[in-house]
């Protein structure tokens, strides 16, 4: 098929969609996540006031990633990114759903080559660019240093 026949077959076939729902879904349900992890910090300084910031924090942050694990893992998360789209996947839950869906779709190849191998497909290229970047970010405000 040639590339002209197969996007007159998608443009016939795709579900046209309202661009302006769909915004307004990710806007809504991304900043209802980062309401809850708000929440979150709320609830821990009150039970555990005698933790700084960086503890809080970090607790948040692994409620969080726990809980878009399970959401993934119970087939929530993946019926709430139908509706949400982008507001699911932004937030930190939604770095644990791009790490154990792969997991749960690879489970059957075995652990090794088959979860641990994959579980990082769809997370592991992000976390490449993102660690090159801040080395490139740290160089570039290493060298405006030397000369500021």
């Amino acid at each position: 098929m040639e590339d002209k026949q197969y996007m007159e077959y998608v443009h016939t076939h795709a579900q046209k969609s309202n661009h302006a729902l769909t915004l307004l879904w990710a806007f809504l349900v991304g900043g209802l996540i980062c309401c809850i992890g708000q929440s979150f910090i709320y609830i821990f300084k009150e039970v555990l006031p005698q933790w700084d910031k960086s503890k809080i924090a970090a607790l948040v942050s692994m409620t969080m990633i726990f809980l878009g694990a399970f959401l993934t893992g119970i087939g929530v998360y993946d019926k709430i990114g139908i509706h949400a789209g982008g507001g699911s996947i932004v937030p930190i839950t939604g770095f644990a759903n791009s790490v154990v869906s792969p997991a749960m779709e690879f489970n059957k190849e075995g652990i090794v080559l088959g979860m641990m191998a994959k579980m990082f497909v769809i997370a592991g290229p992000i976390i490449v660019a993102g660690t090159v970047a801040s080395v490139f970010s740290g160089i570039i405000y290493w060298i405006a240093g030397l000369f500021g």
